[in-house]
């Protein structure tokens, strides 16, 4: 399977409902970059959206986005505000992790306003492929947030924004007003539309709930790999694999890092397109 040449329609959508994290009188944008299929499944196409990771873009998922398109699907990705390197970053981007499912469901909520949708799956890499999760039910721990937030629990380093903690607080201080703005993190932001989730190395694994994970019930792939120290397979997959009860998977190689999945050189040149290819077959079968 080869990657598709086809460029996407970029679009920038405002959702009125949360603000710019650099101008708070403006809405959040949204960014997508759509593909059509030039031979979809079926009518309406099935759609896949997929999540960046950790201070990536949408625009640089085309192992994942470019085999989906090719084997019939809409494929939607998305520049997550203040967590993307097109437009820069913001701590809130980094660690107010439960906007990132918000972009998706509010993006659906506008594409549906122009035509019907079809069945629509989820996939994302890192950071994404918790917003992949979140989407079908998965739920962040606010206790534990906010022990990370105190410095109580340690957060690990974050290479595209060192000192991201740092800044949060010095833009929100903390206080009670804070600790009960996390509420919004232990929400429910599962998606009904939502019908399956790949997930490729998938972070927040520690932060999610266990008792929100059992209440997922739509198929769950899930792709990892071998030497990844940055979503390390005990601590971020395992959670994911262990308690939801549909989910299956298997390693992406003994040798794959989690960077092989975005460097320009990676040491395994062949498993973006296997593992790209693998999700387009998982979507076949389940949003047929």
């Amino acid at each position: 399977m080869t990657i598709s040449a086809q460029q996407p329609v970029i679009r920038v959508l405002h959702d009125e409902s949360r603000h710019d994290l650099r101008d708070p009188g403006r809405p959040r944008p949204v960014r997508l970059y759509l593909w059509e299929p030039d031979q979809p499944l079926a009518l309406p196409a099935p759609l896949v959206v997929v999540s960046h990771g950790t201070g990536g873009s949408g625009s640089t998922m085309e192992w994942l986005t470019g085999p989906l398109c090719e084997a019939g699907f809409r494929v939607v990705a998305f520049d997550h505000h203040g967590n993307n390197f097109v437009d820069g970053y913001e701590p809130e981007g980094f660690l107010h992790v439960w906007e990132r499912p918000r972009d998706v469901s509010f993006a659906l909520d506008a594409l549906a306003r122009e035509q019907p949708l079809g069945p629509v799956g989820a996939a994302g890499f890192s950071l994404g492929g918790y917003t992949a999760a979140a989407l079908a039910g998965a739920r962040v721990d606010p206790r534990i947030l906010w022990a990370v937030l105190t410095g109580e629990v340690p957060l690990p380093e974050i290479p595209e924004f060192p000192g991201a903690l740092e800044a949060l607080r010095e833009k929100y201080p903390l206080d009670e007003s804070s600790r009960r703005a996390l509420d919004a993190a232990g929400a429910d932001l599962s998606d009904p539309r939502v019908r399956a989730v790949f997930q490729v190395a998938p972070g927040v694994g520690g932060l999610v709930t266990p008792e929100s994970l059992a209440t997922v019930r739509v198929p769950v792939d899930i792709r990892w790999g071998g030497a990844d120290t940055v979503s390390p397979y005990e601590v971020d997959t395992l959670p994911y694999l262990k308690h939801i009860p549909t989910a299956s998977g298997c390693s992406a190689g003994p040798d794959v890092r989690h960077d092989d999945f975005f460097r320009l050189q990676p040491a395994d040149t062949a498993v973006r397109l296997r593992v790209g290819g693998e999700a387009a077959a998982f979507f076949q079968r389940h949003l047929r």
